[in-house]
């Protein structure tokens, strides 16, 4: 059980960072630059995004925490389940729901950087919050 609640918090973690990043950075340093070449930036970060190692951290932050939540006691277990529920809701759902269909707006040509990256950046900062959230929630559940 701690070898998959430490892979947990480390894929909470990355996901995390992940997030954090493109809000604080990535973006800011788009904006910083002439709108077509931001858009041609952004179309090849989602394109080279997606791999493995982003689908280890995306896909395995709420599944991690969720079997972990089942081979953990009380009352770890609750946090674990607590840390599934935030990393599905405000990673994969706000990802599948708002942010990757503007992905695709974006790559189609039918939205322009003036409209994508404030609303992208926005949501983004919100699958961080809940990104940090759920790892602060896999820290309580290896305290308790």
């Amino acid at each position: 059980m701690l070898v998959m609640a430490l892979v947990t918090l480390l894929l909470h973690g990355a996901l995390t960072g992940l997030f954090y990043t493109f809000s604080m950075s990535v973006m800011p340093g788009l904006n910083a630059i002439d709108p077509d070449q931001a858009e041609a930036a952004m179309r090849s970060i989602n394109r080279k995004i997606l791999n493995p190692w982003l689908y280890l951290a995306f896909l395995g932050s709420p599944i991690a925490a969720l079997v972990t939540g089942f081979l953990a006691d009380a009352p770890a277990a609750i946090w674990f389940f607590a840390a599934a529920g935030v990393s599905f809701v405000g990673s994969f759902l706000v990802t599948m729901v708002i942010n990757v269909p503007m992905n695709n707006a974006l790559d189609a040509g039918t939205m322009s950087w003036k409209d994508y990256s404030p609303r992208w950046t926005a949501f983004n900062t919100l699958r961080a919050v809940a990104s940090a959230a759920g790892l602060v929630l896999v820290g309580v559940a290896l305290i308790v």
